[in-house]
């Protein structure tokens, strides 16, 4: 039984990689070519898989965005509430004055 269940695990994480690599756009496929990423995720299901996870696939935005950030790089900045908003609190307190004249 347990054997079974590796098995299925090892093919679900196979059919993972696999469906990763052919949906992954040519130009994002990282040190390898993506028809070279299928060959060897077809022909090694698990060392494969794990080789296209580890260095073949896409580093997201955010990852991206960090390895490139240094300390001396300014940070992107964040969306504030109204109450951190200058702009608005100064026409806020213009809308409260017209109001009480």
């Amino acid at each position: 039984m347990p054997s079974v269940l590796l098995g299925l695990a090892l093919l679900a994480f196979w059919l993972y990689c696999l469906f990763d690599v052919i949906t992954t756009p040519e130009q994002d496929a990282r040190n390898l070519p993506k028809m070279l990423w299928v060959l060897i995720t077809v022909l090694l299901p698990g060392i494969g898989g794990l080789l296209w996870l580890l260095v073949g696939r896409p580093i997201s935005e955010q990852t991206a965005r960090r390895r490139t950030a240094g300390p001396n790089r300014p940070r992107p900045s964040f969306p504030r509430g109204p109450d951190d908003d200058p702009d608005f609190l100064r026409d806020l307190d213009r809308r409260l004055r017209r109001e009480e004249d």
